[in-house]
C-alpha cells in the first residue's frame, strides 16, 4: 500500500543544466505527465505483480483527471480524496543527458489530516506500507504500528538535518534517499538512520553511480552497481521511484537485501529510457529479460 505523493510533472526538456541566463528560451514541446513519488512507486510494483493500494489527496482540477485517467488500468487500487487546494504539482527541467532538476510546489497546508475511516480499511488488507514524506502521512504512523505492519519511505534528496524528515527516517523498516542532499557526508547520515531508528537497510541510490546499501550487519555502505540501460539514456524523471518498486519487489518475495537492491537498480535503469514520469514502468516480463544480464561499471567506494 502506497500514502501520498500524487501530482502531475510538467517536464520541459531544456539544452543544458543549469539554464542559461536569458528572458526567454526556446525548448521541445513541453509535456504533462501523471507524476510524483507516490504515483510511481505505485505504478512500478503493480507493473511487477504487486498487488497495490494508493491513497492520497487529490484536486478536483484537469490535473486530478490526468492522475485519475493515469493510474485507471494500471492495477493500482487508486482511492483518493477530494483536496480543495488542488493537484500537487511540479516543472522538471530534463537536459540531454536525462538529468533533472525538479521545481516542485508544497501546496498541501499543515493542517491536512487524511480521516483513518477513509485509510484504515487499506491498511487492514496490507502487508507493507510505502508512506511518501507528505506532511499529512506522518499521522498514519501510530495506526500502522498498531497493526504491526512494516513501514518503508522515500526521503529524496535529504540533507540529514531538515526536521521535517527526520520522523519518516527513524520509525521506518525500510529507509530510500539519494545521496544528491548529503554529498559526501551521505555514509555518516546513512549510519545515523540505523543508529537512532529502527531501520533493517538503508538505500542511497546515487543516479548514475549505482547506490548504497547500509544494514546492521555492514561496516560500511555496499556499492550496488548502476544496471545497464536497455537503451538511450532520455530522462531520469521517476528513476528513484522505479528503484523503489523493484526493490521492494524483491524485498516482498523475502530476497537478501543485496538481491533486492540490483532489482531496484535494473527498474531504475528501465525508467531513463523512457520520456517523461513513469511513462513506461520495468513489468515482470522485462524484468525476467534484463535479470542475469551485465552491470554497467560504476566507482565502488561512497564517501565516508
Amino acid at each position: 500500500m502506497v500514502v501520498g505523493g500524487s501530482g502531475v510533472d510538467t517536464v520541459v526538456r531544456v539544452p543544458t543544466l543549469p539554464v542559461p541566463a536569458a528572458d526567454s528560451l526556446p525548448v521541445a514541446p513541453i509535456r504533462e505527465y501523471a507524476g510524483h513519488t507516490g504515483t510511481g512507486v505505485a505504478l512500478g510494483c503493480a507493473a511487477l505483480g504487486l498487488r497495490t493500494g494508493f491513497v492520497d489527496f487529490l484536486g478536483d482540477d484537469p490535473q486530478g483527471a490526468l492522475v485519475r485517467e493515469r493510474l485507471a488500468g494500471s492495477g493500482v487500487d487508486f482511492r483518493p480524496l477530494i483536496s480543495p487546494h488542488g493537484t500537487r504539482r511540479a516543472v522538471n527541467l530534463v537536459a540531454p543527458d536525462g538529468r533533472r532538476t525538479s521545481l516542485h510546489d508544497a501546496r498541501d497546508p499543515l493542517d491536512l489530516r487524511m480521516p483513518p475511516e477513509h485509510y484504515l480499511p487499506a491498511l487492514r488488507r496490507a502487508r507493507h506500507v510505502h508512506l511518501s514524506i507528505t506532511h499529512f502521512a506522518r499521522f498514519l504512523y501510530d495506526d500502522i504500528a498498531a497493526l504491526g505492519l512494516p513501514v518503508s519511505t522515500d526521503l529524496h534528496d535529504w540533507d540529514g538535518l531538515t526536521c521535517h524528515h527526520k520522523e519518516f527516517a527513524f520509525r521506518s523498516d525500510l529507509v530510500f534517499l539519494s545521496t544528491a542532499g548529503a554529498g559526501e557526508r551521505i555514509g555518516a547520515v546513512m549510519r545515523e538512520i540505523l543508529r537512532e531508528g529502527r531501520a533493517s537497510a538503508v538505500i542511497a541510490t546515487a543516479g548514475a553511480g549505482g547506490a548504497y546499501l547500509l544494514t546492521p550487519e555492514d561496516r560500511t555502505p555496499r556499492h550496488i552497481p548502476t544496471a545497464v540501460p536497455p537503451g538511450p539514456v532520455v530522462d531520469s524523471n521517476g528513476a528513484g521511484d522505479a528503484f523503489t518498486s523493484g526493490f521492494l519487489h524483491g524485498h516482498l518475495a523475502g530476497l537478501e537485501f543485496g538481491e533486492c537492491a540490483r532489482r531496484g537498480a535494473l527498474a531504475g535503469a528501465h525508467a531513463c529510457v523512457a520520456h517523461g514520469t513513469h511513462s513506461a514502468p520495468l513489468d515482470a516480463e522485462a524484468l525476467a529479460a534484463a535479470d542475469g544480464k551485465p552491470e554497467a561499471g560504476a566507482a565502488d567506494t561512497v564517501p565516508a
